[in-house]
């Protein structure tokens, strides 16, 4: 194993365990040094790779902290390669949101609190027929961000925000070029928070494969 990796190893496993915390700052460099056996140029570089995943951050004349671990914080890494990723892989990318957020629907159901219902539903009542493509898409990721959020759990609801991004384009393309994108998309949101409302959570996994399915079959056709 390099020298860097096990330094990258061992202050993960100080986090891990409990020995850091969120927050906490790291001992000084010739400290952790002489504690882990390894060079400060190895631990060095080991603190340079954890930072640009966000497991640390170094403040320059402060010293180097353990960020919060919160999954938006250390899933940016994640939307930062996937950004790479705009147009040879959508489809991919398409498969993988079908997987994700109808279980994301079937967890929110028996949770969604009224107040989330209803930020929904304004949505879906914002966006029209004469809304641009543009307006769309921002209703839309704004009503799958919601229904993810509601979901309960942090880490699948940064995935997919994290993976949304490179189907934005294949998104506007469908509005401006499909007859009744808008109006099928906002019946297939309202069928989707229908069952959410009902506290359906089969209704709601179901009504969710259908609208992200259904933009991944008209892409595949359109290309």
């Amino acid at each position: 194993m390099a020298l860097t990796d096990e330094a990258i190893l061992r202050i993960k496993e100080m986090i891990v365990s409990g020995q850091l915390k969120p927050g906490d700052r790291l001992p000084r460099e010739a400290d952790l040094s002489e504690t882990l056996g390894l060079s400060r140029n190895s631990l060095r570089e080991a603190v340079r790779a954890l930072a640009l995943i966000n497991i640390l951050d170094v403040r320059q004349g402060d010293g180097t902290y353990v960020t919060s671990l919160d999954p938006n914080v250390l899933l940016d890494a994640l939307t930062f390669v996937v950004d790479f990723h705009q147009d040879d892989s959508v489809l991919e990318f398409l498969r993988v949101r079908r997987i994700l957020e109808p279980e994301a629907a079937a967890m929110a159901a028996p949770r969604v609190t009224p107040e989330e219902l209803q930020r929904m539903q304004d949505v879906i009542d914002a966006s029209s027929k004469d809304s641009l493509p543009e307006d769309l898409l921002s209703f839309d990721i704004d009503f799958h961000r919601m229904v993810s959020v509601a979901s309960g759990n942090s880490v699948l609801a940064s995935l997919i925000e994290g993976l949304s991004s490179p189907t934005n384009r294949a998104r506007i393309w469908r509005g401006r070029t499909e007859v009744g994108a808008q109006e099928r998309t906002r019946r297939e949101h309202q069928a989707i928070l229908d069952a959410l409302a009902a506290g359906e959570p089969e209704l709601a996994h179901a009504a969710m494969v259908v609208h992200v399915a259904g933009v991944e079959a008209w892409l595949r056709r359109a290309r």
